[in-house]
């Protein structure tokens, strides 16, 4: 499993917008289908909210891709 953290420099970001951004998709529509798949984990749970927030502290996966927010 490859682990990364994010530095997040606001209260929290949306989990569609932390998956572009991190890299994981290029689009936008592809973060969302990934999500509606099921395939995205936030602690530990499948998350099918795209515009979950996500703030310090939690841990997003995908496959093994993980990343905690800090």
């Amino acid at each position: 499993m490859q682990k990364h953290t994010f530095q997040l420099t606001k209260e929290y970001i949306p989990l569609n917008q932390l998956i572009k951004l991190i890299g994981w998709t290029e689009t936008g529509g592809q973060s969302h289908e990934l999500i509606d798949q099921g395939i995205v984990l936030v602690n530990g749970e499948v998350e099918t909210q795209r515009r979950k927030k996500i703030v310090k502290g939690m841990v997003v996966q995908i496959e093994d891709q993980q990343v905690e927010i800090e």
